[in-house]
């Protein structure tokens, strides 16, 4: 391809742009577009979180889930943080291998293989303003 230049003309190589791949060509559907816009947003682990504590919330039971927070899944591993000593030990030494199951089978987009729990302040719910 020739372009102008102050000196006169003289050949440059300038690169054409390469028709696009035969599986890129014509419209896309909207299911893979809208799938590509949630993976890259993160609803995808929003909704994962917001299955999990459920869950949670659920398999731990009204009372004893005020006193609790959820942390976040590392390695398999879901930390949570416990209000106060003996919630901790009750969670962790009699009630464990049933909130393992709960979970697993409630929130199947997380997978869980272990509970970390560790005492911690627990920030209590936001009170509506009058």
């Amino acid at each position: 391809m020739l372009l102008a230049s102050r000196e006169g003309r003289r050949r440059v190589n300038v690169p054409m742009p390469s028709s696009p791949k035969p599986e890129n060509r014509g419209p896309r559907p909207l299911s893979e577009i809208l799938g590509d816009l949630f993976a890259s947003r993160g609803y995808g682990r929003l909704q994962a979180v917001g299955e999990l504590e459920g869950a949670w919330n659920r398999a731990v039971g009204e009372p004893d889930c005020r006193q609790t927070r959820l942390g976040g899944v590392r390695r398999g591993t879901l930390n949570v943080t416990v209000a106060h000593p003996g919630l901790l030990e009750d969670l962790a030494t009699f009630r464990k291998p049933a909130l393992l199951e709960a979970l697993r089978k409630e929130a199947p987009g997380t997978p869980i293989l272990d509970i970390r729990f560790r005492v911690g302040p627990i920030d209590p719910p936001a009170r509506p303003k009058d």
